[in-house]
């Protein structure tokens, strides 16, 4: 887990666009040196829980005030701009109407269902689930996390050059709550801890996510229009749909632990099933050896 994904995407946007616009690289370098400087990111956060041991939520969330200060230190106040045929070509339409943006997220989907037919995808859930019992069936847990982690760089760093095309600016502290809101949505999927659910709960729990902060918005927009004097702050509506997210949050907590409290009361009753059908052979078989 690394909650510092979204301070991750600034620092993206910020090595693109000084790369391009101080230290003269052409754009497509410094976009591949922006989708790198994910990549290491990612890899730090590796070697903080896989190699030194601590514990993935502290070492992500102190990593993510460390490459802030990195973002600051690259670019101190928000500036630089991309250049206009690359984010014209970022804001346009396939045959018309589908969005070219499309094409980031069909990339990472392609990525994810060859990984899925590999033992990779087998790999996380076992360590996910529990590293320990994973080394036991001969899965080097380090080496699963290197590579999830070197995946997640690659998709971050997707995700920062879509930021900076849809911007087309340079801004060192923006997305800094993308890494909170990112596993906020995974938990509304119903995507959580100890290697449940898969990446279509994070796809749904992204959209629910979205869903309500929009619908909040707009439904503040049509009261202030259709009653006289109605105006509320933003922070009302922030206010609003963070209540609903939290008691998503808890619904999915609460629904998740019960299916899982299911799922073992049921292997429970399978093995002892087994045990109940087990015994009369044994009975029977030691009869045999007794004549």
């Amino acid at each position: 887990m690394d909650i510092s994904c979204g301070i991750q995407l600034a620092l993206v946007n910020v090595v693109t666009i000084m790369s391009y616009q101080e230290w003269g690289i052409p754009f497509m370098v410094s976009c591949v040196l922006g989708l790198l400087s994910a990549v290491v990111a990612s890899l730090v956060c590796w070697f903080c829980c896989s190699v030194i041991r601590l514990p993935a939520l502290l070492a992500s969330y102190a990593l993510t005030y460390v490459i802030k200060g990195v973002n600051v230190l690259i670019m101190d106040v928000p500036q630089g701009k991309v250049p206009k045929a690359f984010y014209k070509a970022y804001d346009a339409q396939l045959l018309g109407f589908i969005p070219a943006s499309i094409i980031a997220l069909v990339l990472v989907a392609l990525i994810w269902m060859y990984l899925r037919r590999t033992k990779f995808a087998t790999n996380i859930y076992a360590v996910g689930g529990n590293p320990r019992n994973a080394y036991a069936a001969g899965i080097d847990p380090m080496k699963v996390q290197f590579q999830a982690f070197l995946l997640k760089g690659v998709i971050v760093g997707i995700a920062g050059l879509c930021l900076t095309l849809m911007i087309a600016a340079g801004n060192p502290l923006q997305a800094e709550d993308y890494g909170i809101r990112s596993l906020s949505a995974c938990i509304l999927g119903g995507l959580t801890f100890g290697g449940w659910g898969s990446v279509a709960c994070a796809v749904f729990g992204s959209g629910f996510f979205v869903l309500i902060s929009n619908t909040v918005y707009y439904i503040f927009t049509l009261l202030s229009k259709l009653i006289p004097g109605f105006a509320v702050s933003s922070y009302w509506q922030n206010f609003v749909s963070d209540v609903i997210i939290f008691l998503g949050l808890l619904m999915t907590i609460v629904t998740a632990k019960g299916q899982r409290e299911a799922l073992r009361a049921g292997i429970v009753r399978q093995v002892k099933r087994g045990e109940r059908y087990d015994k009369p052979a044994e009975d029977a078989a030691k009869g045999g050896n007794a004549q």
